[in-house]
């Protein structure tokens, strides 16, 4: 495919192109966005096919993000991105990728590397969605926890464009079962979450593994001394772009709580029972303490799971999806296990424990308050540590709102209960499974009204279904008794 020039295919964004220029030139070759009007993906020279497609995917102004880094990448750049979950940075990649990719070249053109299974199978959706203008374009996704073998035969079939995991990926390498040989575009997604996960030597194995002439494009919500280090042999002459992260005080309301160490598990039931938000994501330092919490709320009866490294892939799995399904209520997590978190409409976040990096803080409550919606942000900090809240009212340049926790009374409104309850059904994609099987069985079979069902998940050996909490056993039994296309299912209630 051409090489696009889009300083010349552009004249609206030469001044922003120039502007990276003069920033590569110094010494720390960096760029920092400012406030700019949205700009159309249409003015950036793209395939009329393409910019059709996004018209009708609902992308017609770019991001902040997007305006910034896009030119770059089709000037064939590697850049270092920097900008919060949320901010349009997998659609800026995707055209990065899909701007040169070859749809006649059965080749892995594109790779993309994610921290997490669920960041790469979001990662893959979009990707799809953004190519459905090229047509036949085969995207896999490789990653842990899933039978090696399929994988492998996919493989055999070719691919243009990959998303996986370190591991996983790595693992294929050594069995020389992917060749990573024609990739003209090597993504690393949440780059800062892979080295704090323990992939660093994962990732020079897979950088070693691709073409040398690649372009190497960076993401990152953080990207602190440690991880610019890190990175610094895997590019060539980046272009850095920093998209400040901050968040619309209009959107998301902070609040801050003073608490002493022993007090703190305490104060989320107290203020999960004063606020009753219908979802939850409360952020913890250590898995120990996430356990802990996890399981006193649950004793308070409110619906809470706790997410953390160590999981199995199978226990981490099911936990996405009660709380996606809203079969949970609370997630309680560490930041590295909430990373690939896609919950649209999260009623709020909370910091149990306050971070002491001002650019995670940020990440953070960033959960809350998307597509639109108002976000609340709560955390919790004992005296000892303000100095960290002084450090995030120095980065958001205003001071925070501190209330009084022994004010708050409890909200009787409705119960802490999930609204939902998920049914696990022992069958899936392989067995030919599809969401509106799974509806037809408990709408025609069990007699349920549409609106009594929620979600419905389907994967490669077992689906979930979200059903509303206040359905009858009897509902509950008859579903577990009936056939879906023509086939009895095991079944059991995840609780």
């Amino acid at each position: 495919m051409r090489r696009l020039g889009l300083a010349q295919s552009c004249p609206s964004l030469r001044a922003t192109v120039r502007l990276k220029r003069i920033a590569l030139k110094n010494p720390s070759n960096s760029f920092t966005s400012t406030p700019m009007t949205p700009t159309l993906f249409s003015a950036l020279g793209l395939a009329p096919a393409m910019v059709a497609n996004l018209n009708n995917l609902g992308y017609t102004q770019m991001t902040e993000i997007q305006a910034a880094s896009i030119p770059l990448m089709l000037e064939q750049r590697d850049v270092i991105a920097q900008a919060k979950t949320g901010s349009g940075k997998t659609a800026a990649f995707g055209i990065g990728i899909l701007a040169k990719l070859n749809p006649t070249y059965f080749a892995i053109q594109g790779l993309v590397v994610c921290p997490t299974r669920e960041l790469a199978d979001q990662v893959s959706n979009e990707l799809r969605k953004l190519a459905r203008f090229l047509g036949n374009i085969k995207i896999l996704t490789l990653c842990g926890g899933a039978p090696m073998r399929p994988q492998i035969a996919s493989l055999e079939h070719g691919a243009h464009i990959v998303v996986g995991t370190p591991g996983r990926l790595l693992d294929h390498i050594g069995r020389n079962s992917i060749q990573l040989n024609t990739v003209q575009t090597l993504v690393l997604d949440e780059a800062d979450r892979m080295v704090d996960m323990g992939f660093y030597d994962d990732i020079v194995g897979i950088v070693a593994a691709c073409s040398p002439r690649r372009q190497t494009l960076l993401f990152s919500a953080t990207y602190p001394d440690d991880i610019r280090k890190a990175s610094a042999h895997f590019l060539r002459e980046p272009a850095e772009i920093k998209v400040e992260s901050q968040h619309a005080t209009t959107q998301i309301t902070q609040v801050f709580y003073e608490v002493s160490a022993e007090q703190r598990n305490a104060a989320v039931a107290k203020l999960l029972k004063h606020y009753r938000p219908v979802s939850t994501l409360a952020f913890c330092n250590t898995k120990i303490h996430c356990r802990e919490l996890a399981e006193e709320l649950q004793q308070q009866g409110i619906s809470a799971l706790a997410l953390y490294g160590d999981l199995e892939q199978r226990e981490r799995d099911e936990i996405l999806v009660l709380f996606a399904n809203q079969s949970c209520s609370v997630l309680v997590a560490t930041d590295v296990a909430a990373r690939g978190l896609d919950i649209q409409t999260l009623g709020a976040v909370i910091n149990v424990d306050v971070s002491k990096d001002t650019e995670v803080h940020i990440h953070r409550i960033g959960r809350t308050g998307r597509a639109g919606e108002k976000g609340l942000a709560i955390s919790l900090a004992a005296p000892n540590e303000k100095k960290w809240v002084r450090l995030i009212e120095e980065y958001q340049k205003q001071t925070v709102v501190w209330e009084n926790l022994a004010e708050l009374e409890p909200n009787e409104d409705h119960d802490l209960l999930a609204p939902m309850i998920s049914v696990c059904i022992m069958g899936g994609k392989k067995d030919k499974l599809r969401p509106g099987d799974i509806l037809g069985a408990l709408t025609v079979e069990v007699g349920l009204q549409k609106a009594q069902v929620g979600k419905i998940n389907v994967f490669e050996f077992m689906s979930y279904v979200a059903l509303d909490r206040n359905i009858s056993q009897n509902a509950l039994d008859q579903f577990g008794n009936c056939k879906i296309k023509g086939r009895q299912f095991k079944m059991r209630i995840v609780s």
